[in-house]
């Protein structure tokens, strides 16, 4: 079976992918995800200011802090302009490269993540929680969420990715294996990612030799993924996963739409552009990847409340402990899944009995907690320094989850479905990924 072959029996494509032609500053061009920094507008006042009147994907999204804003019209009518100037005459895009993109991200903290830009066959992807497709949402989707991202893509001439899959690959067989192959060529482009957000170089990967290569690497992981009912769990969602149920959304709505226009042999639905989504693929164990908890806050209750409720729903008991390196040590400890509390009645620990992944089952138990209290407010924090901080306020609870095991990630989510909202985090929010690579995608 040739590549092309394997790729597509396994729900990937080779795309054709578009980049700047030299001579276009990519700092510039360059802009992180708009799902970032979504209560803070100063930041993207400050990337207008730095992108000026440069061609920059910042003029082809839609930041999410001006989502409900009342001007997304004029917004979503400017951007469909823009992508077709950047389409026409060549004045932004070079020839496409009809491949895929081994790529490097250095971030700020001097890690160094490495991704394969490709495509996905959409009809592979569900986000359902029983779904057994090739593709799946590690989080639970808002469906809610899917509509006015819907808007955004419906009909847009290109598409820039910041969906990132994770392939469960501990020995480093495909992206790792191919950034081997061709590392030691030039890269097609290279470039610091601003404010202050490390840096990026990629190569291109067209030669038949490294497709090859590729294929062989997914057929291998596909059959080690594969289960004894048949179904297949190849890649998992680690961040954009409600765009991608957009664009999952778009398609399915796009091919009804035109059932005739196939009849009459007018469109090939089997392969149009919009039957599939640009992704970067990162391996769940690259050792760039950082993959942290998202710890909880509840405002208004007291440690007692929680502890007692949390125990009586998930088991165990809480005892004190007297310092936070030895709370954080509990609760880090393997084949265990503990909980740390903070507050201004102490340090506690909540130690369950069930080795489970922690947050799909702390989640559902605060959840009720909170049905039951609705005085009391949540939200979720990244890193053990806000855990310990907030813990100080009066009548705050901070909830400190164990790390989230890589081993066990892929097994949790094919037996138990997607996790909880807010379950993990793939870096900080600086790390996440930037505009880069875009694809033709309607006329």
């Amino acid at each position: 079976m040739n590549s092309t072959l394997i790729f597509k029996r396994y729900g990937l494509a080779v795309p054709h992918i578009l980049l700047p032609r030299p001579g276009i500053d990519l700092s510039r061009w360059a802009v992180i995800a708009c799902d970032q920094f979504t209560q803070d507008r100063e930041y993207w006042k400050n990337a207008a200011q730095f992108a000026g009147s440069a061609p920059s994907t910042l003029n082809l999204i839609l930041p999410e802090v001006y989502l409900e804003d009342a001007d997304r019209a004029e917004r979503l009518a400017a951007i469909r302009n823009t992508m077709q100037e950047y389409r026409s005459g060549g004045a932004v895009f070079r020839e496409p490269i009809h491949g895929f993109m081994y790529i490097e991200r250095k971030t700020a903290w001097g890690r160094i993540r490495k991704g394969l830009v490709a495509a996905i066959d959409l009809d592979a992807y569900d986000w359902k929680p029983d779904s057994k497709a090739l593709i799946r949402a590690t989080e639970a989707t808002i469906v809610d969420r899917i509509p006015p991202r819907m808007e955004i893509r419906r009909g847009a001439p290109l598409e820039l990715p910041h969906i990132m899959l994770l392939v469960n690959d501990p020995d480093k067989t495909l992206i790792e294996a191919l950034g081997s192959r061709i590392r030691n060529h030039a890269p097609v482009y290279e470039t610091p990612l601003e404010p202050d957000a490390g840096s990026i170089r990629g190569w291109s990967i067209t030669h038949p030799d490294d497709l090859e290569a590729a294929s062989a690497a997914i057929q291998s992981l596909a059959e080690a993924g594969t289960a004894d009912d048949g179904s297949c769990f190849l890649f998992a969602v680690g961040d954009g996963n409600h765009s991608l149920a957009t664009a999952k959304a778009v398609w399915e709505e796009f091919r009804s739409a035109h059932q005739e226009d196939v009849k009459k042999g007018l469109i090939d639905l089997e392969n149009h552009p919009a039957r599939f989504a640009l992704v970067e693929l990162v391996n769940l164990y690259d050792d760039g990847l950082t993959f942290e908890p998202i710890h909880r806050v509840l405002f208004g209750t007291s440690a007692d409340a929680v502890g007692t409720q949390l125990a009586q729903t998930l088991g165990g008991k809480t005892v004190q402990t007297e310092s936070a390196a030895h709370l954080e040590q509990l609760v880090a400890e393997e084949n265990q899944t503990r909980f740390g509390f903070v507050s201004t009645a102490g340090l506690h620990i909540l130690d369950t009995p069930d080795p489970a992944l922690a947050v799909s089952r702390l989640q559902p138990a605060l959840d009720a907690f909170l049905a039951s209290r609705p005085d009391v407010k949540i939200d979720y924090i990244h890193g053990t320094d806000e855990v310990f901080r907030l813990g100080k306020l009066a009548d705050t609870v901070s909830i400190l989850l164990p790390p989230v095991k890589k081993d066990s990630f892929f097994t949790t989510i094919a037996t138990g479905g997607p996790l909880p909202r807010k379950s993990f985090s793939m870096g900080e929010a600086s790390e996440k990924r930037y505009y880069l690579e875009c694809r033709a995608l309607f006329d």
